[in-house]
């Protein structure tokens, strides 16, 4: 299962993991977009970092032990799940009470992109959603939404078929504190089930968690009832055709 909580791995190349002397080298280059705001002693691998005004731990630098490699979940832009060693990028103790706000996580974008510019990185994972990623793609996705874009639904959650068809989302549950769940339905195939499922979560993060069925348009311009099951944490999702 995903692992719970704010968390960015980057997965490199076996040997060719970064050591706190690239991330301090990279951190002073022209383009970059971070500082190192904590510097520990560099066998303890790991190095406080600052970007949009929010502090990151970056841990699981060489020589120190690796971060733990994150759960298998989705693929997105990845054949198979690389092999590898991984550092991970989590919010700071004094933003533990925040981790999942937006902010907190754009910062987060922000840095993994800067450290995507290491030699060696096979993929990136999105821990609460168990969702891999090739660099390429998760580039792609993140420079959009800082850029002003959606957020990236396919990356910072992802999407499983479950029992008869069904479908879940998952680490939606990190900002919101519940997960979507769209029963299949006769005229609704997995593609609608994912478009519609991409928009809800584009609406409902950033939101409190709800606590009464509401009323939105979907992707198609249908009707989409969506009505919490708080004992489970769960929204479930009824699609109204006119």
């Amino acid at each position: 299962m995903p692992q719970a909580g704010a968390m960015l791995s980057l997965i490199f190349a076996k040997g060719q993991r970064p050591d706190c002397a690239a991330v301090s080298a990279l951190a002073d280059g022209a383009q970059a977009r971070f500082a190192i705001s904590h510097a520990p002693p560099p066998d303890q691998g790991w190095l406080e970092l600052l970007a949009m005004g929010m502090t990151a731990d970056c841990r699981g630098l060489a020589p120190a032990v690796a971060a733990p490699l994150p759960a298998k979940g989705a693929m997105l832009g990845l054949s198979d799940f690389p092999a590898g060693e991984a550092i991970a990028l989590q919010p700071g103790p004094h933003l533990a009470e925040a981790a999942a706000l937006l902010p907190v996580v754009r910062a987060m974008a922000m840095l993994a992109l800067q450290l995507a510019e290491l030699p060696g990185l096979l993929a990136l994972c999105w821990n609460p959603a168990g969702c891999w990623m090739a660099p390429a793609y998760f580039r792609k996705i993140a420079n959009d939404w800082l850029a002003g874009g959606p957020f990236p639904a396919l990356g910072l959650t992802s999407l499983h078929r479950g029992e008869q068809g069904a479908m879940h989302s998952r680490g939606l549950a990190v900002f919101t504190g519940q997960e979507l769940m769209i029963p299949a339905a006769e005229g609704i195939t997995p593609a609608d089930q994912a478009r519609i499922a991409v928009r809800l979560i584009n609406e409902l993060v950033g939101l409190d968690p709800l606590t009464e069925p509401v009323e939105l348009t979907g992707p198609g311009g249908e009707t989409v009832v969506v009505a919490p099951i708080v004992a489970e944490g769960l929204l479930r999702v009824m699609v109204r055709r006119e």
